[in-house]
């Protein structure tokens, strides 16, 4: 299992947060990819893969150079 949501089938899990605990899951969901948070948040599923990992990096406060 990788942790970018690329294996057709198989959730993809971070690591707990250190700061606030969460744990970041990306589901497939036939040709879309949804991020599932432990403390309830979740995204539209999504076409765009890069979207779905970017709207779940940002949950969790993480910032992507430009």
């Amino acid at each position: 299992m990788n942790n970018r949501g690329d294996e057709p089938g198989q959730p993809s899990i971070s690591p707990p947060d250190a700061a606030g605990g969460h744990r970041m899951e990306l589901l497939e969901r036939g040709p879309f990819l949804a991020a599932r948070c432990s403390c309830g948040w979740s995204s539209p599923a999504r076409r765009s893969r890069p979207l779905a990992r970017t709207e779940a990096a940002a949950h969790l406060g993480h910032r992507f150079p430009a």
